[in-house]
């Protein structure tokens, strides 16, 4: 046996896998066992703990510790920066070494942290470049073995933002990587700060913004992003005042990541004054409009070039700007790519799986493959602890005799309109409820969209949410037919379903689309199978199960996430749960 657990520690998204003998057998990220706090940059120590006592291992059976990062990259386009901005280059240098020996001082610690003697421990740790752990994440879990492009593309990972990779057998070749301080990231993240969306992550808010806008900016965002004939993209000079230190990765007293400002006055003198957070008009949208049409715009232009590079119809692409949904959809239109690969943790808690990959692959040598057909990683509870969680609640609980009663009684109170918390087996690796931590409800009841968003996650109101689709019937209600199990592709629906499915559609037309076989999860398959036979549409309303906190982990989390919140019923594996009035 072979035994190699890949860590993402220090960093935003802090996770842990573990693969044996090159097959994933378990991945969660801390922030679902841990301090429960968002992005958290803590060790994952809980995740380690749980991959090893889920899989009756101790440390001692470990072989090789993964790590996507490699202090030796990129040393020259380091040292010239660090030339060209003296004071800057200096700090995020000091940043940099102090967060590379905190973590070698965890790993001397695991035996510690695991409750063993250090004397028993000898695994090797194996450094991996970031952006290569991250294309190894999603290429090595990948169905394709002839030539397929490698991309990856994120905020920054030793120094580079973006990497190209030929990929084909079990070998990856990087052809050309992108340095900072250019940065697709950077510029995204920046352009939300600048817009009043200022936290950790929030990205993702900015892109479901940006429908309600015009794209009244696009000179500007030609000034900020520059798409070389020969490159794949730059920054303008001036704009931007990034990699300074400190500006990923600490955390304040109160748990929330810190960020520095990552734009310069050349950039408000551009744009005007910075909004204030919360203050979200015409102008905010229009911005962030101009900012999603550009960064689409160098996406596909960096792809194009990638496909010049690696001339397959085979992607596979990661990295924090791989999620950008719509820009994902648009490649699949705009480029000669056809037929992509995206692991569910496709942002930095999957670059622990890709070190983990890469390890099995380019250290042990080994050419055998895995394909990660599903999303669900993480922990499971048993049935006797879904029972007496259901029963602590003090409200009616229904036990289901089975599967196939649990689906019946459930599609029934979705076509109803009730909006049900949906908790069954193992837990999702990655960002997205994918079905079995999920908030579930009937995308054609007009009134969904709102009530979830005031009344049970309590966000922004323009926010959209997920249709989790039959993948036979993709093609029927959207204008692409993308296989997309990891919900990675925001696409068009028909213009005949639009008003049919109002609480899934967003006010460009748009879903964020997930595809569901009984391959990827079958017994949400089932459900939604139900759901069409009572409705008519294959389709149901998908968020992830959680109120401004990280997804739920354990039955008692998602019990009092349905009390604290206006849900109406919770199923736990085979007990249902409901306030009153349901029936």
């Amino acid at each position: 046996m072979t035994a190699i657990l890949g860590l993402n520690a220090f960093h935003a998204d802090s996770a842990a896998c573990l693969v044996i003998d090159g097959k994933l057998v378990g991945a969660v990220a801390e922030e679902r066992l841990g301090n429960r706090l968002k992005h958290t940059s803590e060790f994952p120590a809980n995740a380690v703990r749980w991959l090893l006592a889920d899989n009756g291992l101790k440390l001692s059976d470990i072989d090789y510790v993964a790590l996507p990062r490699d202090t030796r990259a990129n040393r020259a386009a380091k040292a010239a920066y660090i030339a060209g901005n003296p004071v800057r280059g200096m700090r995020a240098a000091m940043e940099h070494l102090r967060r590379s020996s905190t973590t070698q001082s965890m790993i001397e610690k695991l035996a510690e942290i695991c409750g063993e003697d250090p004397a028993t421990v000898t695994f090797e740790t194996v450094p991996v470049e970031h952006h290569l752990a991250h294309v190894a994440s999603s290429y090595y879990c990948s169905p394709f073995d002839g030539l397929t492009a490698g991309f990856s593309y994120d905020a920054s990972g030793d120094f580079a933002s973006a990497m190209a990779v030929r990929c084909e057998g079990a070998r990856v070749d990087v052809l050309d990587r992108v340095t900072l301080p250019h940065s697709l990231g950077f510029f995204y993240t920046a352009l939300c700060q600048y817009i009043g969306f200022d936290s950790f992550g929030e990205e993702y808010k900015v892109m479901g913004l940006a429908p309600y806008g015009e794209d009244k900016y696009a000179d500007v965002m030609q000034k900020l992003v520059v798409l070389p004939d020969d490159g794949f993209f730059r920054l303008g000079k001036g704009y931007f005042g990034m990699h300074e230190g400190g500006q990923s990765g600490e955390m304040t007293d109160d748990g929330h990541l810190v960020m520095g400002r990552l734009f310069t006055e050349k950039l408000v003198a551009e744009l005007g004054p910075k909004t204030e957070r919360g203050a979200v008009t015409q102008r905010e949208m229009d911005i962030a409009k101009s900012v999603q049409v550009r960064f689409e715009q160098a996406a596909i232009h960096s792809l194009n070039r990638m496909h010049r590079l690696v001339p397959s119809e085979q992607l596979v692409m990661a990295g924090g700007c791989a999620l950008n949904g719509v820009a994902n959809a648009r490649i699949l239109r705009d480029t000669p790519f056809t037929t992509p690969y995206l692991q569910a943790a496709a942002s930095d808690d999957g670059t622990c799986l890709g070190a983990a990959m890469w390890t099995w692959h380019n250290v042990v040598g080994s050419t055998e493959r895995f394909h990660m057909k599903h999303g669900f990683w993480g922990p499971e509870y048993s049935d006797e602890d879904m029972r007496r969680t259901a029963q602590s609640a003090g409200l009616h609980v229904i036990e289901c005799a089975d599967e196939d009663e649990v689906v019946e009684r459930v599609a029934k109170l979705i076509a109803d309109g009730v909006v049900l918390g949906w908790y069954q087996g193992r837990s999702e690796w990655g960002p997205r409820a994918l079905g079995n931590r999920s908030i579930l409800a009937n995308p054609a009841i007009r009134t969904m969209k709102e009530t979830i968003n005031a009344k049970i996650k309590r966000r922004e109101s323009f926010r959209p949410f997920a249709p989790s689709v039959l993948q036979e019937d993709v093609g029927v209600y959207f204008e692409q037919d993308i296989y997309s199990p990891f919900m990675m592709h925001v696409t068009k629906l028909k213009p005949e379903y639009r008003d049919a499915l109002p609480a899934i559609t967003h006010v460009d037309g748009t879903g964020r689309l997930q595809s569901v076989d009984p391959d990827s999860n079958a017994l949400y398959y089932k459900l939604i199978s139900k759901v069409k036979q009572h409705t008519g549409f294959g389709v149901v309303l998908n968020t992830s199960f959680n109120e401004n906190e990280p997804v739920v982990d354990t039955p008692q989390q998602a019990l009092d996430c349905f009390l604290r919140t206006d849900m109406d019923a919770l199923c736990l594996g085979r007990f249902i749960v409901e306030k009153s009035g349901v029936n």
